[in-house]
């Protein structure tokens, strides 16, 4: 008898395709390079051009709005700025809702850039494994 490999995220219940699927590395890069790039214009416009050539506070004010924007939106919506463009988002593994602690944390977590790129089985970060929540499409199948 031969076993059959699992599709990726098929292990902890989701399905290979479609909704709800596991989303692929180049989504959620696509999404990171989309909320970074969406908080350094946001940042200097608010901030200045210092946030980008600075030394003294404001060379923080793009992580700031970052860690806002992708809080905040993650809280409402499930998903970042660049995660929604991505048709991508984060859910629960016990199907209940990120309500508004977990988005907080697991963003915190990201912006210590470590947990993020410690990667598990599944394609889970360090945050996602600690907070019990994964990255999954929200596209339909191709």
């Amino acid at each position: 008898m031969t076993d059959t490999p699992l599709s990726p995220g098929e292990s902890i219940g989701l399905p290979a395709v479609g909704p709800g699927s596991l989303a692929s590395w180049r989504s959620r890069v696509a999404a990171m390079i989309g909320d970074w790039a969406a908080s350094m214009i946001v940042a200097t416009l608010i901030f200045g051009s210092e946030v980008l050539v600075g030394n003294d506070w404001r060379s923080f004010m793009i992580l700031t709005v970052y860690f806002v924007e992708a809080s905040v939106l993650t809280a409402l919506t499930g998903a970042s700025f660049g995660q929604l463009i991505a048709r991508i988002g984060i859910i629960r593994l016990d199907g209940q809702p990120l309500g508004w602690w977990r988005p907080v944390v697991r963003t915190a977590l990201k912006c210590l850039v470590i947990p993020a790129i410690v990667i598990g089985a599944e394609r889970r970060g360090l945050n996602d494994l600690l907070l019990g929540t994964v990255v999954v499409n929200r596209r339909p199948a191709a």
